[in-house]
């Protein structure tokens, strides 16, 4: 079953799992705690600068970012219609749009916007295997926890297949719906259980297969993928730093709105 899409592999592709799960974990800190409106304008940008670099061609990438968008209108256009605030610049009805609400509503979808930015990059430059590799190199993860959801993720295009198999079987058989009331007792009696049990009886094989590897082991391994440090590393531990301190920077020399705190 084919989940992904072909891609150009680029820099940040290279860069150790462990290290850009750190990074972007204190980058979504950094952007939680950033109160600033000017700030977190220039954090979004730099954040949506490094999406070209995830190897992907843009209109598959538009793709991807569409909720995104959308959770940044619904997050902005929220708080813009309904917030509070003394410098009142529009009222219509229920709506009412103030200044403090204004730039309050477009703090937020900025704030979202970096989030999904970073979270989306993270997720189209990463390989699971090599996150878990890594995790077990430089995080000194167990192996047979980092085995254990490598199999798990491995089960998940065999879980969908099955599904598709036992759909197309009750098809042939000429099953029907019967009516909306019983449709969700439908629904787990012909999908969820058959699944459940094939599910128990795969995991119950592989972890017997993978006690008699003596995953659960404490002695030292070796790995078929090896992961260390290299420049690329280098390159974007100092991007992700340059981007908030010329966030500051450039929010408090030259300001895009005279609000600072959006509290």
């Amino acid at each position: 079953m084919q989940l992904t899409f072909p891609h150009r592999e680029t820099w940040l592709h290279h860069v150790n799992p462990t290290l850009k799960i750190v990074l972007f974990s204190l980058w979504f800190a950094a952007i939680i705690l950033i109160h600033d409106f000017n700030v977190m304008v220039n954090v979004a940008i730099g954040s949506l600068l490094l999406l070209p670099w995830s190897g992907h061609p843009l209109r598959r990438l538009l793709l991807y970012a569409s909720p995104f968008l959308l959770m940044f209108m619904s997050t902005s256009t929220g708080m813009m219609f309904f917030g509070k605030g003394e410098t009142e610049w529009v009222r219509w009805g229920l709506v009412i749009i103030t200044e403090e609400s204004f730039y309050r509503g477009l703090h937020l979808g900025f704030r979202a916007l970096s989030m999904a930015a970073v979270g989306l990059l993270f997720g189209l430059t990463t390989r699971p295997v090599n996150l878990f590799y890594s995790l077990m190199q430089q995080g000194r993860l167990p192996a047979k926890y980092a085995y254990s959801f490598l199999a798990a993720m491995r089960l998940v295009p065999i879980l969908v297949e099955e599904f598709q198999t036992l759909r197309h079987a009750l098809k042939v058989r000429g099953m029907r719906k019967r009516g909306k009331i019983f449709n969700f007792y439908q629904l787990l009696h012909r999908y969820a259980i058959p699944l459940l049990a094939q599910s128990i009886r795969r995991a119950h094989r592989i972890a017997v297969a993978m006690e008699a590897k003596r995953f659960a082991g404490e002695a030292k391994r070796t790995y078929y993928y090896v992961f260390g440090f290299t420049y690329r590393d280098v390159l974007f531990t100092v991007y992700a730093f340059s981007v908030f301190w010329l966030a500051f920077l450039v929010g408090s020399e030259w300001p895009y709105a005279d609000i600072t705190d959006v509290r």
